[in-house]
Order: C-alpha cells, then sequence, then structure tokens
C-alpha cells in the first residue's frame, strides 16, 4: 500500500503525519521552507497536547516518488488544475485518486447518471484539465471535517476533527474504497464511506455564502451569523443553494436557522477565505462560489444573492491581487 499526499500543508500534512506514523508508505508532495523542513527533521505534528514526528518521504518532484496505489489531493481547488501535468508519475494503471478539498469537485457529473452524466465544471476545471489528465474513472471524493494549520513550517498544529468521509461518484461502495477507509481508519482518521455528493452539498452550504461574505466584511464567523443584514445574505445564499441542489436531485434535510446557528456557536472563526485574503493568498472563489453559479446557471436556478456576493468577492480579490494562483 503506497498512498500520496499531493499538497501537504496543513491538511496533508496532518493525514501524512497519521498515516505515516501508523506504518502506511507514504509520501508527501510539498514545496519551500515547508518542505525543507519536512525533509530536515520530519514532520512534527502538534496535537492532544503532545508532539508526534513522522518522516514520511518528502519531495517537489513526483517522478523521484513513482506510482502509487492512492493519490490524496490536499490542494486547493485552484492550484490542483495547474499540477495535473506534474503529478502524472504518480499515477498507475490502476490509482485512485481522493479529492480532498473544499466546493464542488471537477468530476461531480460523473457517474450521477440521467441527463447531467458526463457534463464539466468549467468553473473548477478550466478546459477540462483534469477531466482529460487525470480521468473520472479514477475519482474518489472526500469531504474534510478538520480544523489545522501550519504553525512554522514543518510543523502541523491540529485544532479540532479527524473526519474524512469518502465516497464514489457513482454511490456504490467498491474495493478500492473500502481498502481506503481501513487504511485511514487504522491510522486514527475517521473515514466513512457516505453518499459522496449529499455530504458535499452540506458543507457546501456554509462555505458559499459565510466564507465571501467574511472576506468582504472582515467578520468572524460569530459576527456574520449573528448581526441582521449578513445573517439574511448568508440566509437567501444558502435557499439558493438549496434550490439548486434540489433541482440536481440532492435534497438536503437542514434547517436553515438552526445551520446559521451552528456556524454562530464557533465564535470568532476566521473563515479560509478571510485568511487568505489577510495573509495574501490566493482565494478559493471558484470552487464555493463561482461552481454553484454555475450549477445554477445549468439547472435554469436564479441565483440573485448568489451573483451579487460573487461580483462583490471576485472583485476585492482581484484588487488585491488575489484572484487565480
Amino acid at each position: 500500500m503506497k498512498i500520496a499526499i499531493y499538497g501537504a500543508g496543513a491538511t496533508g500534512g496532518y493525514l501524512g503525519a497519521k498515516l505515516a506514523l501508523a506504518g502506511v508508505d507514504t509520501t508527501l508532495i510539498a514545496r519551500g521552507p515547508h518542505l525543507e523542513a519536512m525533509q530536515r527533521n520530519g514532520v512534527r505534528l502538534l496535537i492532544d497536547g503532545d508532539e508526534q514526528v513522522a518522516r514520511p518521504f518528502c519531495t517537489d518532484d513526483p517522478a523521484e516518488a513513482g506510482p502509487h496505489d492512492f493519490v490524496i489531493i490536499t490542494l486547493k481547488a485552484h492550484s490542483a488544475t495547474r499540477v495535473v501535468e506534474a503529478m502524472q508519475p504518480l499515477l498507475g494503471p490502476d490509482t485512485a485518486v481522493i479529492t480532498a478539498q473544499n466546493g464542488v469537485p471537477w468530476w461531480y457529473f460523473h457517474g450521477i447518471g440521467g441527463e447531467w452524466e458526463g457534463m464539466r465544471l468549467e468553473s473548477v476545471d478550466p478546459g477540462g484539465r483534469q477531466w482529460d489528465g487525470i480521468g473520472p474513472g479514477r475519482a474518489i471524493g472526500c469531504v474534510v471535517y478538520a480544523a489545522t494549520e501550519i504553525a512554522e513550517p514543518g510543523v502541523i498544529r491540529h485544532s479540532y476533527g479527524n473526519k474524512f468521509s469518502l465516497g464514489e461518484p457513482s454511490g456504490r461502495k467498491t474495493a478500492r474504497i473500502k481498502v481506503l477507509s481501513r487504511t485511514l481508519s487504522g491510522a486514527g482518521v475517521r473515514a466513512p464511506v457516505r453518499r459522496i455528493r449529499q455530504e458535499i452539498w452540506v458543507k457546501l452550504l456554509g462555505n458559499v455564502c459565510f466564507n465571501p461574505i467574511s472576506a468582504l466584511t472582515l467578520a468572524t464567523l460569530d459576527r456574520v451569523a449573528t448581526e441582521p443584514g449578513t445573517r439574511g445574505v448568508a440566509r437567501a445564499m444558502m435557499e439558493e443553494t438549496l434550490a439548486i441542489g434540489e433541482a440536481m436531485g440532492v435534497r438536503v434535510r437542514l434547517d436553515i436557522e438552526r445551520r446559521i446557528d451552528g456556524a454562530a456557536a464557533v465564535g470568532t472563526h476566521r473563515t479560509s477565505m478571510l485568511q487568505d485574503l489577510e495573509k495574501g493568498r490566493a482565494m478559493e472563489i471558484d470552487a464555493l462560489v463561482t461552481s454553484v453559479q454555475e450549477l445554477g446557471r445549468l439547472a435554469g436556478v436564479p441565483t440573485p444573492t448568489i451573483d451579487v456576493v460573487l461580483a462583490l468577492v471576485r472583485q476585492r480579490a482581484e484588487v488585491a491581487g488575489l484572484y487565480g494562483d
């Protein structure tokens, strides 16, 4: 069993460290000072008041690693489109590629059946680079519920959560997904096999609204979710998103008011998009918001609130030089 983590930052570094500590043959693909620190000192994982050190193989050159059984992509979606060619040495005839990313994945319409089967999403896969260069038959979905950060190069701090929900685009419980789930579970990571599109939409409901609103207002999650104006915007965006999902056959049983209350209870959390803005990193707009607008257009569902917020946050990112990678 060989598993590669492509984009071993906070989430990927955490997952790679857990796998390596469990004895899995693990490769981390990373770059810069973070890579150099991991090569020199191993991956230092700060978790549960303790420090654990894992020593997986770390490189910036996939050709040094060769084919793996599983490649888990933990890059942000807008970065993943740029590494399709570079990752080819990791792909053997039966390699599965797991998209452990936020937002709507590039393979979303593979295995869905019906009128949508085989459609491609330009917003998350421009020119079909991943569809053609990786192939949807390799894809396994993954929705991440873990809070981690790079405390310093080579050091990953885990705050809470260790669930990585998995699912085949077809919905079937294949042999490969059972092996992957057992392997992750054996490393101390919760890896249930789920109906992955359902999981994607549940998480998307929060990401589509809280991320861009916080980037526009610079407010923490508790303020976005409790102040009447921004709460109303978030509610409208969630309603539009739910309508799109239902039009595409995904029915999420979720009370929007309770969902927003749950976000408020998280407290003074700075969303990932706000953190990216503050740290001068490319903002993850297309996978979280533009993709929902594109799905709305395909399904014939109006998205007036999403359209306005998307136009504003896209311009905010462009002015800051943070739109695209």
